[in-house]
């Protein structure tokens, strides 16, 4: 097995060659070993040069609400008054803690996605 460290744009490219030449090599095997190696590589090295910013809080709301078909009363439930919920789609109020639990629990929001704004 020879793999060396990631430290170019070139290296990088290889591994990915590499990577695709070797999926679906068995578990357990020479080939699924290196397989599981370059992965853990390109992935530390995809994290440092390329890093994937934590998702906005209001636009996952919004984009569950076009998935559920919601308008921004049906929020008011899990968000507070009329008002409120404005507030938080305009960015001019943070979520609190229990905004983000309501909206956690009753749409299914994943809890990354609507921390990006902080606790209160």
């Amino acid at each position: 097995m020879n793999i060396r460290p990631i430290k170019s744009e070139a290296d990088y490219d290889a591994a990915l060659a590499e990577i695709d030449r070797l999926w679906g090599a068995e578990p357990d095997t020479d080939e699924g070993d290196k397989l599981d190696v370059l992965l853990t590589l390109v992935g530390a090295y995809e994290d440092e040069h390329y890093p994937i910013d934590s998702p906005d809080p209001v636009e996952a709301i919004k984009f569950r609400m076009e998935q559920m078909g919601l308008t921004r009363k049906d929020l008011e439930v899990f968000i507070g008054s009329r008002g409120r919920v404005s507030e938080v789609l305009n960015y001019k109020r943070e979520l609190s803690l229990k905004m983000i639990r309501q909206l956690h629990y009753n749409l299914k929001i994943p809890l990354e996605s609507l921390i990006g704004s902080g606790l209160r």
